[in-house]
């Protein structure tokens, strides 16, 4: 039994559904980013964490810039 594939797709749609597989990706990956830093600082609070303790701040820029 032969069975002949006569689909097309238009390039269109491929570049469509390119383009929302790589919107959902990019969603989810955004998503997990943020629950992630939150879970993040959640844990360091309660452990007592301070992620700034080592870090140097630089002075505020003031003066005249005329």
């Amino acid at each position: 039994m032969v069975i002949i594939n006569t689909a097309y797709l238009d390039p269109s749609v491929i570049t469509i559904a390119f383009s929302a597989i790589a919107g959902v990706a990019v969603t989810i990956g955004a998503a997990v980013a943020v629950y992630y830093h939150r879970i993040k600082k959640k844990v360091n609070d309660k452990l007592g964490i301070d992620e700034n303790a080592k870090k140097e701040v630089e002075e505020d820029v003031t003066g005249n810039f005329d």
